[in-house]
């Protein structure tokens, strides 16, 4: 839920922006150019080319798990901070303008002076990754689904899954089920690991003269209902304090890099994160939450979240606008608290 239109026909999609090649004659998958960088792909792999030492570089990423990261960069608007989508390859945002990295963020390569970046306008490199998605997921594959809830990535191209990603966004401006605002949906079906979840809304009795001023609504039934993965839908909404909980199965498809500092609620289950430098990549910390437990983590760090079970998570985001170039000029610490 609450995720953006990758529909082509969105008006976000400037087709006109897209360097695309003529489908391969072995594999049916259309290139993609994106100023120097060029995106093929295979029956198994995601390849990336970028010029470095007057060489052309390139990196593999298996097929799925490059889709899966591609589907939360759209469905992102490229987020906040760093989107990695393994150690070498990802994007991150400027607000307007996003930067596209190889190594530029890994120790090793940035040393060896092989990495490169290149910064592009939003419009145009939203344009390519969605087309790009469009033309690279098959029928039966959904990049936002669990790996038992969906079918292989792999193979020649064969069909579509359009509507596995044109899932229209849930955009909450307060809270879900107010008047004019997003709705509850309860036409979803309850997740096959949630059915023990209660379905019962919250009985709501204001004094006279209050009614229609006081709302509540079931969470977790709402997030029962949630039939994506490792994506946070904004469910409250004050001022620039946004609660968005999200449901996670199986493993957070790119490793985030804060620009703030972000805190996460553990609702129920349990999740594993491995904690990484934001810069260099090298190992930090491995954190296991479970239910009704809370950590923060840093503006200076990425992390990548495991979880077997699916379980429910709450990350509380702070959205002040200056937040970001605040942290990177050290006004403010990485982390909230001073031990």
């Amino acid at each position: 839920m609450a995720m953006l239109d990758t529909s082509p026909h969105s008006p976000a999609f400037a087709a006109d922006k897209v360097v695309a090649t003529a489908p391969d004659a072995a594999t049916g998958y259309k290139g993609f150019r994106l100023g120097a960088f060029e995106f093929i792909r295979d029956e198994y792999f995601a390849k990336v080319h970028w010029p470095a030492k007057g060489q052309t570089r390139t990196h593999a990423i298996p097929a799925d798990a490059f889709l899966r990261a591609l589907m939360r960069d759209v469905a992102w608007g490229f987020f906040y901070g760093w989107v990695n989508f393994d150690q070498v390859f990802g994007t991150r945002n400027h607000y307007g303008k996003v930067d596209v990295y190889a190594g530029s963020f890994n120790g090793v390569m940035k040393a060896a002076g092989v990495d490169y970046t290149e910064t592009f306008d939003t419009p145009t490199i939203m344009a390519t990754f969605k087309a790009m998605l469009h033309d690279w997921t098959n029928a039966g594959f959904d990049p936002f689904a669990a790996p038992e809830e969906t079918g292989s990535a792999y193979g020649r191209k064969h069909g579509e899954n359009a509507a596995a990603i044109e899932r229209s966004r849930i955009a909450t401006r307060r809270m879900p089920g107010l008047p004019d605002d997003s709705p509850l949906r309860d036409d979803l079906p309850v997740n096959r690991a949630f059915a023990d979840v209660p379905q019962d809304e919250p009985q709501v009795l204001p004094e006279p003269g209050y009614e229609g001023q006081l709302h509540a609504f079931n969470l977790f039934k709402y997030l029962s209902r949630s039939d994506v993965t490792w994506n946070p839908s904004v469910t409250s909404v004050c001022g620039a304090s946004l609660f968005c909980p999200t449901t996670e199965e199986f493993i957070l498809p790119v490793f985030h890099g804060n620009d703030r500092v972000e805190w996460f609620l553990q609702l129920s289950d349990e999740i594993v994160w491995d904690v990484a430098d934001k810069d260099t990549g090298a190992p930090r910390a491995r954190i296991t939450m479970r239910a009704g437990d809370i950590c923060a983590m840093p503006a200076d760090i990425r992390h990548q979240g495991y979880s077997t079970k699916r379980s429910m998570l709450l990350v509380w985001e702070n959205a002040t606008p200056d937040l970001p170039a605040r942290y990177e000029s050290g006004e403010l610490p990485p982390y909230p608290v001073a031990f």
